[in-house]
C-alpha cells in the first residue's frame, strides 16, 4: 500500500482514540507553564505509543524521537503547545472544563492531540521513511516570555538539530477540511504596554486641590493613537490596544493613581523599537505636563512570525495531495501573535492553519471565547496530514 494511503488509513483508524485524548485534555486544561498534569499525560501515551519521551524541558516541555532508516540523514521538528487560558467555558458540552475559570479556548487541546497520533502513526511506520522526526510538546505559549523561548535555550533544537520545523493551529475563519497557508510574514510581534498614572486624590467637587489621574489618563490614551494614525506607514500592519483601565475612585472621590494596560503589535522590528520607545516618551510627556508621572513598563513579547517560502510551497503541495487542491486555501497576515516565531526567528519555519468551523453545527465562535469549538472532524484530517508533510518533507 502507498505510504500516503496507509497513513490516511491510520489517522482513520485512530480517529476516535484521538478525539478521546482531545476531549480528556478539554476537560482537564491547565495554564501556561502549569501544564503538569498534561505533560504525565502526553509523556505517558507516548511511551504507550513505543517512544521514549525527554521530560522536564523548560519544566513542563517534552521531546520524543521518531528514528526511522538511517536516522541521521535529516531531522525535522513538529510543534504542538499544551496549554490553557483563563477563561470561564459557556459550552454545554461532556467534556467542558471541570476547572473553574480555565478553558482550553485556543485549540491546543486538538493541536496536542493531534501530535500525539501524528506520534502514533509515524512511529507504527517508521520503517517506510528515512531520517528522524522530532515531536515537540511545548508549555506556555500564551504567556510571556513564551514556552518556546524557553524550550530554546533549554535546548529543544539541538541534538538532533532538525533542518525546520512545522506547526499546526486551528482556524475557526476556515470550514472544516480546508487548510490554510500563508508565505512569508504572517503573524505580529506581541508586546505588553503597563501604564502606571500617579497623581494627587482628592474630593470631586475640589479638583483644584488634586492632580486627576483619569484626565491624565484620558489624554494619554487618546494620544498614543496617534502613533498609529500619524508614525506609522500605512503600508505597514500595527494596532495599539488598551484594553485595562482600573482607577479606584468613586463618583466624588478623585483616586492617587489609574493603572493601564494593552498590546502592541507590528510586522516590523525596525517600527516596533520606534514604537515602543515613543510610546514612553509621549506618555510621560504628557503626564508631566499635566503635573503628574506615568510609569511605562513594557514587556517584551514574541517576535513577528515568517513562514519560510520554500518550506510553505512544500507542505502546501503535501497538503494538496492530502486533502485536495480544492481543500487548500491561501490566508491573509494576522496581527493575531504566537511563539511559533521564536522557532522562525531561528531554523525555517512553517505554520499552517486547520479549519475547525462548520456553520450548519453552530460551530463558528473565535478563539479566546467562551464559546470556542471545534468541528472534530477536523481531526479526521490533522493527524494524518502532518504525518504526510512530515515524511514529504524529509525526502526533500
Amino acid at each position: 500500500m502507498p505510504l500516503l494511503d496507509s497513513i490516511k488509513q491510520l489517522s482513520e483508524t485512530y480517529f476516535d482514540d484521538t478525539i478521546a485524548i482531545r476531549r480528556h485534555l478539554h476537560a482537564h486544561p491547565e495554564l501556561s507553564y502549569k501544564e503538569f498534569n498534561t505533560a504525565k499525560f502526553v509523556a505517558k501515551k507516548l511511551s504507550e505509543y513505543g517512544l521514549s519521551p525527554t521530560e522536564g524541558i523548560a519544566e513542563t516541555g517534552i521531546v520524543a524521537l521518531i528514528e526511522g532508516k538511517n536516522p541521521s540523514k535529516k531531522t525535522i521538528a513538529l510543534r504542538a503547545d499544551m496549554d490553557a487560558l483563563p477563561i470561564q467555558e459557556a459550552n454545554e458540552v461532556n467534556y467542558k472544563s471541570t476547572v473553574p475559570g480555565v478553558m482550553h479556548a485556543c485549540g491546543h487541546d486538538v493541536h496536542t492531540s493531534s501530535l500525539l497520533t501524528v506520534s502514533r502513526i509515524l512511529f507504527g511506520l517508521k520503517d517506510h521513511f528515512e531520517g528522524t522526526i522530532k515531536l515537540i510538546f511545548q508549555p506556555g505559549e500564551e504567556k510571556n516570555p513564551g514556552g518556546a523561548s524557553l524550550m530554546i535555550k533549554d535546548g529543544v533544537l539541538e541534538n538532533p538539530k532538525p533542518s525546520n520545523i512545522i506547526g499546526q493551529h486551528v482556524m475557526p475563519l476556515i470550514p472544516v477540511g480546508k487548510i490554510g497557508f500563508r508565505e512569508g510574514m504572517y503573524m505580529a510581534s506581541c508586546d505588553e504596554i503597563y501604564l502606571t498614572v500617579i497623581g494627587k486624590g482628592g474630593h470631586g467637587a475640589a479638583p483644584e486641590l488634586a492632580i486627576d489621574p483619569i484626565v491624565i489618563a484620558s489624554h494619554i490614551i487618546i494620544a498614543l493613537q496617534q502613533i498609529i494614525s500619524r508614525n506609522a506607514s500605512p503600508k505597514q500592519p500595527t494596532v495599539l490596544t488598551f484594553g485595562n483601565i482600573i482607577g479606584k475612585g468613586a463618583t466624588n472621590i478623585i483616586p492617587n493613581e489609574v493603572k493601564i494596560a494593552g498590546t502592541f503589535r507590528a510586522m516590523n522590528e525596525e517600527w516596533r523599537a520606534s514604537a515602543l520607545s515613543k510610546i514612553t516618551k509621549m506618555a510621560e510627556s504628557i503626564a508631566e505636563g499635566m503635573g503628574g508621572k506615568c510609569e511605562v513598563e513594557i514587556s517584551k513579547g514574541y517576535p513577528y512570525l515568517e513562514n519560510n517560502p520554500e518550506l510553505t510551497r512544500r507542505i502546501k503541495a503535501a497538503a494538496a495531495q492530502y486533502v485536495g487542491e480544492e481543500n487548500v486555501v491561501d490566508i491573509d497576515i494576522t496581527l493575531g501573535a504566537e511563539d511559533f516565531s521564536y522557532y522562525s526567528q531561528v531554523i525555517p519555519a512553517s505554520f499552517y492553519r486547520l479549519g475547525t468551523r462548520n456553520e450548519t453545527k453552530g460551530i463558528t465562535s473565535y478563539v479566546h471565547t467562551p464559546t470556542f469549538d471545534i468541528d472534530e472532524d477536523a481531526l479526521k484530517i490533522a493527524p494524518g496530514l502532518m504525518a504526510w508533510m512530515a515524511v514529504q518533507e524529509l525526502t526533500h
